[in-house]
């Protein structure tokens, strides 16, 4: 694991919590999103800003982390490619372990996945991570401008939106031949060409 830094605004302090069961400490920070929290298709761009609602309560195991997390994430509609902003208001929680807990119940239990484990580095928690995670599962997959958006033509690309009717006469070219028999003079007019 890596060394925590303790002036990362996602890393915070339990001292006043480690080791005193039942003692809470609620904090609240607005913190800059240091790269893409999201997917390809939307994401909190990097430099925004990330509201952190945070709950420490001190357990027995470690520190139990609950908490929310706002902020807004932009992309692209997948039907029409016009620009869309969500408001994402997603919570958490999560038991970060003191590191003689986490390695007594991973040799009592014989746990394999010790990644699976957050664990506290001193007294200091890191919450990038789980932040993350969060936000990411809860973006939309394929995110829309809105519910009924009709997307672009497949003909032409044009925003179905701003014109509802609009359309194009594609014959099927297995019909092609008939089309030319309604249309009696088009035979006439080949030949003299």
């Amino acid at each position: 694991m890596a060394t925590q830094d303790a002036a990362s605004p996602w890393v915070f302090d339990t001292r006043e919590l480690v080791r005193r069961a039942g003692a809470m400490k609620e904090t609240s920070r607005v913190v800059t999103a240091p790269d893409r929290l999201g997917t390809d298709v939307i994401a909190i761009k990097a430099g925004d800003p990330v509201e952190v609602d945070l709950r420490m309560e001190s357990v027995m195991e470690g520190v139990l982390a609950t908490g929310s997390v706002r902020a807004t994430a932009t992309g692209e509609c997948v039907r029409c490619l016009d620009d869309v902003d969500k408001r994402v208001d997603v919570t958490f929680q999560e038991l970060f372990a003191y590191s003689d807990r986490a390695a007594h119940h991973q040799q009592v239990a014989g746990d394999e996945d010790e990644d699976d484990v957050h664990k506290l580095e001193g007294d200091l928690m890191d919450l990038e991570e789980m932040i993350r995670d969060a936000v990411v599962t809860a973006l939309p997959f394929q995110p829309v401008c809105r519910d009924d958006c009709p997307g672009l033509c497949s003909e032409c690309g044009a925003r179905l939106a701003d014109d509802p009717d609009h359309h194009h006469d594609v014959i099927d070219p297995r019909w092609s031949a008939l089309a030319d028999l309604a249309h009696p003079g088009t035979d006439d007019e080949k030949k003299r060409n």
